[in-house]
């Protein structure tokens, strides 16, 4: 039998820097994402039809067809968004134990989308999230538009399980799923056995996390009906610089 959608629970806007401390994670209705990000759900509708256009991740280890994303990087500082050149995605074998300690470059994320008043919103917003949690700096963003599918039969938003991503903080939009079943959520605390288990079913919720304190993962997903996909924007926030290959840049 298949396990219940649980619903997640919510946070009321005005209780978000309040939850991120006392349990190190928070999830928001869309609605709360307009209302504190500043944009409204028409600027977020305009956002997803790039994610009919993303290209197959061509460096999935499992041999899977089932992943596509574009990565971007940015500067955010106060209320300013500075677009970086396009650089390769690294993370350590500590975090990433399948796809870590490789140089990842992956297609960008177009020009059209980084410059949409409701793409520089969002950074804006978190920014601001993280530094009235941890002080007013630059944060080192990174974001990556993802669809999975059930190309193979199943898809695997998270195929290196549950993990830490080597950043301050992880934002998980849910930017829509059709025709599949799965795709839970979980999220459990560093260093209790404490844990909550939920699945982001609305356009534009949001899972924000402190990557210093819980670990998360989302289960596969299934087919309810041919050609199902599930499409989130991930975006990380890091202090003092991005995560690079300590050996240095090569080229695409």
């Amino acid at each position: 039998m298949p396990l219940p959608l649980l619903p997640p629970p919510l946070t009321a806007p005005e209780e978000l820097g309040t939850t991120l401390s006392a349990q190190g994670f928070a999830v928001l209705s869309a609605a709360s994402v307009c209302a504190l990000a500043g944009v409204t759900t028409l600027d977020l509708q305009a956002l997803q039809p790039s994610w009919d256009d993303l290209p197959p991740d061509q460096y999935l280890k499992d041999g899977g067809r089932y992943r596509r994303r574009r990565h971007a990087s940015a500067q955010v500082m106060a209320d300013q968004v500075q677009t970086m050149p396009h650089r390769a995605h690294w993370q350590p074998l500590s975090y990433n134990a399948l796809h870590g300690g490789m140089q990842r470059w992956f297609d960008p994320v177009s020009t059209e989308v980084c410059q949409q008043p409701a793409w520089q919103a969002l950074l804006r917003w978190l920014g601001t999230v993280a530094s009235a949690a941890q002080g007013e700096q630059t944060w080192f963003t990174e974001a990556h538009q993802f669809r999975i599918d059930t190309t193979d039969g199943i898809g695997r938003p998270t195929p290196e399980g549950a993990h830490r991503d080597g950043v301050n903080w992880v934002a998980v939009f849910l930017v829509a799923r059709h025709g599949v079943k799965g795709g839970e959520t979980r999220v459990f605390d560093v260093n209790t056995p404490r844990g909550q288990r939920f699945t982001l079913t609305e356009p534009w919720s949001l899972l924000l996390l402190d990557d210093t304190r819980v670990i998360h993962e989302t289960t596969p997903i299934q087919p309810e009906q041919k050609g199902g996909w599930r499409d989130t924007l991930v975006v990380t926030l890091r202090s003092g610089g991005f995560l690079d290959d300590p050996v240095g840049p090569t080229s695409r």
